[in-house]
């Protein structure tokens, strides 16, 4: 039997972050984690160049059905915490859009970083540890994992959500939570692709590797960035970010020319007599294979004078508020990340400790705290982890 103070179960972001606080505490911590590697996620994030945080981080980027929760933690470390660790590495990394922060060369930069700073201060990582049992016996956690039994004072919960399975993602941490009578928000698929109806699949997969700038909304939420169409359905930043807010069964809206008033700009070269179609007019605008899709021939080949007040009309409505019913999402094959999880209502805000429980505590993504697209989800993995890392 192994005897510590800490045990945490998971070896990703969240996990490793908490280590390393805890074993700045000069705490004994054990990190198990049931697969061949840490931080797999880590290294298959951001295509490979892991966006690790981002310039601008406020409570409005994160979901919660405690929309509260996040901001102590996301108050007392930082993304400004995170980049003087990243600094004191010395790892190259850039901006992109919307303060998006990715490593210059490879997402093992943050990895080997996190490791480095988990030797240093005595963390012991232990990979190809199934975990089978965990009981809670006095004050003591008793943890079974095959033919290994450990135990600790302070057992930490960093096992990630369900998405991308094939990276080993599993429900543990809903059931340790259930287990002890913690509740658990009902989770779904974030972040993550649209799949279409039959007939719009059939009539849209045709533009599959097709990007357009848009606004993507629906009655809660909006998202200015690309769509991408694919050979199943909708993705890209947009639909990515949307999908976050969307629910089954109701539809979006996407408007595919978010930087021209359409309706004033036709009728102003209506108004001049100008005698182009509108497939030549709107040509200037969006790829023509879109514009075979989302309109009739007899429609684009009608000439700018001929057109009507109610016709030009119907091209904004197809164009700038077209409206789609997603049939689905690709669930968690393709999700980036998990919405909902245990219930941050029974944790500590400031310790990431149950309330019910004690010495028992719940970070990262296995809570129901679900960041935007954009470093979001980083960042709460460090900064959840470094609070917790205090107190356990």
């Amino acid at each position: 039997m192994v005897a510590t103070e800490v045990i945490i179960i998971g070896a990703g972001a969240s996990g490793l972050m908490c280590a390393i606080e805890a074993g700045k505490r000069g705490r004994r911590v054990l990190v198990l984690d049931h697969a061949n590697k840490a931080g797999k996620k880590i290294l298959m994030s951001g295509g490979g160049r892991c966006n690790f945080t981002n310039y601008s981080i406020e409570p409005d980027n994160f979901i919660s059905s405690n929309p509260h929760f996040c901001k102590s933690a996301l108050s007392r470390y930082t993304q400004w915490d995170f980049l003087a660790l990243i600094a004191r590495h010395q790892i190259p990394y850039h901006e992109r859009e919307h303060g998006q922060l990715f490593c210059n060369d490879s997402a093992k930069a943050i990895l080997s970083m996190l490791l480095t700073e988990c030797a240093d201060v005595g963390v012991i990582v232990q990979l190809n540890t199934a975990i089978d049992s965990i009981e809670k016996i006095a004050d003591i956690f008793h943890i079974q994992a095959g033919r290994e039994r450990f135990t600790c004072q302070s057992l930490v919960v960093a096992t990630g959500g369900l998405s991308i399975p094939k990276m080993g993602a599993t429900p543990l941490g809903y059931k340790i939570a259930e287990q002890f009578g913690i509740n658990v928000v009902p989770t779904r698929a974030g972040l993550v692709p649209f799949t279409l109806q039959p007939d719009d699949k059939a009539t849209f997969a045709p533009l599959s590797g097709i990007a357009v700038p848009c606004i993507v909304s629906n009655s809660r939420q909006h998202f200015r960035e690309n769509i991408l169409f694919t050979h199943r359905g909708l993705s890209g930043p947009a639909i990515l970010q949307i999908s976050s807010y969307w629910y089954a069964g109701e539809p979006i809206a996407i408007n595919l020319l978010p930087n021209i008033n359409l309706e004033m700009e036709l009728k102003a070269k209506r108004a001049q007599r100008q005698k182009n179609t509108l497939k030549n007019i709107l040509d200037d605008y969006l790829p023509k294979r879109l514009l075979s899709c989302l309109l009739a021939d007899e429609v684009l080949n009608l000439s700018l004078q001929d057109c009507s007040d109610w016709q030009i009309q119907y091209l904004v409505d197809q164009t700038q508020h077209w409206t789609i019913k997603p049939n689905g999402t690709e669930g968690y094959r393709t999700a980036e990340v998990t919405l909902g999880g245990v219930d941050c209502d029974a944790i500590s805000s400031k310790t990431m400790a149950s309330k019910q429980v004690p010495g028992l505590y719940f970070i990262g993504e296995v809570l129901d705290v679900t960041g935007w697209l954009g470093g979001y989800n980083f960042q709460w993995a460090w900064s959840s982890a470094w609070c917790a890392g205090q107190y356990a």
